[in-house]
C-alpha cells in the first residue's frame, strides 16, 4: 500500500513538475525565441538544463523551506502530499490551457497554508516571513528596474543596437587541420556578442526558476522522507523538462509575441533583474513569486525611462515628468535590437547614433507617446491568472483538508 501511495505522489509530483516547466519556460525564454534567437525546441533543452542547475545548487533551501517549515513535516502523509501537489498541479494547468504563466511559487504555498489553516498548524512566523519577502521584493525590483531606466537605459540601447544578418551565426572553417567554429558570412562580432547575451540571460533566468520552482513539485514528498531531496530534484528537474518541450509552446507564444511590445533590450533588463532577486530568495530559503516580480521591474524601467525629462530638483519644485510605459516602446522604433532584421544598420563611425541628452535636458516629445507596453486584453488575461490561481489553490486546500477527512 504504501508503495503504491508512493508511486501515485511521484506521478502527481511529475505533473506538477510538467505544469511548471509550460509555465516557467514561457517566462524565461519568450523573449528569445519571440526575437527569433533560439527556436522552442533549443529554449526547451536550455530550459531543463539550467532548472536542473538551479535546483541542485540553490533550490535546496526552498525544498527545506516548503518540506518542513511551513506545516509541520509530520502532516505531509503520502495522502495529505499527493492531495497537496494535485491542487498545485490542476492550478497550475488551468493557467498552462490559457497560455498564461501563473506564479507557482504562490500557488505551491497557498496549497500548503491551506493545510496548515485546515489543521491549525501554520507556522505564523514562516509565513509572515514568507509574506513579508512577497511584498518587499516587487518594491526592489521596481526600484533597480527605475534607476537603471533613469541613469542607464538610454546608454543600453546605444551599445546594445545590433542588427541580425541572414544566414547563420556561426560557421566551420574547415582550412586548418581541425574544423574551428568561425562567424558566420556576414556576421559581425557585436551581432554575436548581443545574440550570446540574449541566450545567456534567458539560460539565467532558467536557472532562478529551478532555484526556486523545483521544490513546489517535490517538497512534500521530501518532507515526508518519502524521497531525498537529490532524488527530489532530479524528479522535479526532470518533470519540468517534460513541460517545457511540450505544453510551453503556447506560454512561450504568448510571453514572446501576445502580451507585449516591448523592446528586447527592455526584456533583458527585466529579466536580468527580476532573476537576480529570485535568486537571491530562493537561497534564503523563500519561495518567490518570478511573474509579480517581473511585472514591477517592467513598470519600474518605465518610470525610470520617463523621469529623465526633469531633474531631482525639478520635480522637487513639482515639475515632474509626463509619465509614460510608452517610453521604452519609444526607444524601440528607430533602434534595431538583436532579432530585428529589417531595422537597419548598426552605428558605426560614419553614420553615428546621437549621444544620448544629460538628465533633465531631455524634452517630453524626446519621449513620444508610443502605443502602450502591454497588449490589454492579454494583459488583463494574466493580472487575472496571477491571482486567481494562488487563491484556488489555497481555499480548495482548506477545504479538503477541514470537511474532507483526509488529514
Amino acid at each position: 500500500m504504501v508503495e503504491t501511495l508512493l508511486l501515485v505522489g511521484l506521478a502527481v509530483a511529475v505533473f506538477v513538475g510538467f505544469n511548471i516547466g509550460g509555465s516557467s519556460t514561457g517566462v524565461a525564454f519568450g523573449p528569445a525565441v519571440g526575437s527569433g534567437v533560439v527556436s522552442k525546441l533549443t529554449a526547451a533543452a536550455l530550459m531543463t538544463v539550467f532548472a536542473l542547475l538551479g535546483g541542485w545548487t540553490v533550490g535546496r533551501e526552498v525544498i527545506e523551506t516548503m518540506g518542513g517549515e511551513i506545516v509541520p513535516a509530520s502532516l505531509f502523509s503520502p495522502t495529505v502530499s499527493i492531495a497537496v501537489l494535485f491542487f498545485i498541479g490542476v492550478s497550475l494547468l488551468l493557467s498552462n490551457v490559457v497560455g498564461v504563466p501563473a506564479s507557482t511559487s504562490m500557488t505551491a504555498v497557498g496549497s500548503i497554508a491551506g493545510l496548515g489553516l485546515a489543521t491549525g498548524r501554520l507556522n505564523a512566523e514562516v509565513m509572515l516571513e514568507i509574506v513579508g519577502w512577497w511584498v518587499v521584493s516587487p518594491v526592489v525590483a521596481f526600484w533597480l528596474s527605475g534607476v537603471i531606466g533613469r541613469y542607464f537605459y538610454p546608454y543600453l540601447v546605444e551599445w546594445f543596437a545590433v542588427t541580425r544578418s541572414d544566414g547563420a551565426l556561426l560557421a566551420l572553417d574547415r582550412s586548418g587541420t581541425l574544423p574551428r567554429p568561425t562567424l558566420g558570412p556576414g556576421t559581425t562580432r557585436r551581432e554575436f556578442l548581443g545574440t550570446a547575451l540574449v541566450v545567456i540571460i534567458a539560460c539565467y533566468m532558467a536557472f532562478s526558476a529551478g532555484a526556486s520552482n523545483v521544490a513546489n513539485a517535490v517538497a512534500p514528498l521530501v518532507g515526508n522522507g518519502s524521497i531525498s531531496a537529490s532524488e527530489g530534484v532530479l524528479v522535479g528537474a526532470a518533470a519540468i523538462g517534460v513541460g517545457a518541450f511540450t505544453i510551453a509552446r503556447r506560454t512561450l507564444d504568448t510571453m514572446g509575441n501576445d502580451l507585449t511590445e516591448m523592446p528586447l533590450l527592455a526584456a533583458l533588463v527585466v529579466a536580468t533583474v527580476s532573476a537576480s532577486v529570485v535568486t537571491f530568495l530562493s537561497a534564503l530559503g523563500i519561495p518567490a513569486s518570478f511573474v509579480v516580480i517581473a511585472t514591477m521591474s517592467i513598470v519600474g524601467l518605465g518610470w525610470g525611462r520617463a523621469t529623465r525629462t526633469s531633474t531631482i530638483t525639478q520635480t522637487a519644485r513639482g515639475e515632474g515628468p509626463r509619465m509614460s510605459v510608452g517610453a521604452l516602446a519609444a526607444d524601440a522604433e528607430d533602434v534595431p535590437t538583436v532579432g530585428d532584421r529589417d531595422a537597419g544598420a548598426s552605428p558605426d563611425e560614419h553614420n553615428p547614433r546621437p549621444r544620448p541628452a544629460p538628465i533633465g535636458d531631455e524634452e517630453p516629445e524626446d519621449i513620444p507617446r508610443a502605443d502602450d507596453l502591454f497588449e490589454p486584453t492579454a494583459t488583463a488575461r494574466v493580472i487575472l491568472l496571477q491571482n486567481v490561481v494562488p487563491v484556488i489553490a489555497t481555499v480548495a486546500s482548506y477545504l479538503l483538508f477541514a470537511y474532507g477527512g483526509v488529514v
